[in-house]
């Protein structure tokens, strides 16, 4: 059950940890100062939805039709290896995030900005419905635990990077730091992909 909860943790970590518009809005609110708790929870809630619906969903599916399985495995498997290569490829040429500067905004439009940057994103829908969903139902009735270590990712990510942003601010805008980080990513994400090839 832990080895499957700190799978689900890494795998949620490799997932939300990447420079992306959701990740540096908020960054710049943290650093900022403005926001930063109604933006993480719309962050997290947004994520505890759809993972869950991920994980529940192709669950219920699977029970049905077992015969999916292989084929969401060989989907999922091949996904995260190209995630992974994703990743490598940005650690060859890193970026940052940058927070900017802007306009203040209201608490209303600080949520529905966060909410657009995260439901109008393809990718949300392919990382934490279809390709967490189809890990964590590789491992059977141990789904949830996987589930729940993906949920902990999320909350450590968001918080840390949303009230720790004045802290991290100078890490994050170093290429150096992102290719590490992507460089751990790659590594992580290949292996999943490659184990739910091999599964």
């Amino acid at each position: 059950m832990f080895q499957v909860a700190l799978t689900g943790l890494l795998t949620g970590l490799a997932l939300i940890v990447a420079v992306g518009a959701q990740n540096a809005f908020l960054l710049r609110q943290g650093i900022r100062g403005e926001h930063v708790l109604p933006i993480v929870l719309t962050c997290l809630v947004s994520d505890v939805v759809a993972i869950t619906a991920g994980v529940a969903g192709l669950g219920v599916v699977l029970e049905r039709w077992p015969a999916v399985l292989p084929v969401a495995q060989l989907t999922g498997g091949l996904y995260l290896i190209a995630f992974g290569v994703h990743a490598a490829m940005r650690a060859w040429r890193p970026g940052k995030l940058e927070a900017g500067e802007g306009a203040a905004l209201t608490p209303g439009r600080a949520v529905l900005l966060t909410l657009a940057l995260t439901w109008l994103n393809p990718h949300f829908y392919l990382d934490a419905v279809l390709m967490l969903g189809t890990v964590a139902n590789s491992f059977g009735t141990d789904r949830w635990w996987f589930l729940t270590g993906t949920l902990v990712a999320s909350v450590l990510w968001f918080f840390g990077l949303g009230y720790g942003a004045r802290l991290l601010r100078g890490l994050f805008a170093r290429p150096t730091a992102w290719r590490v980080l992507d460089s751990a990513i790659a590594v992580v994400m290949g292996t999943l992909g490659v184990g739910l090839l091999a599964h």
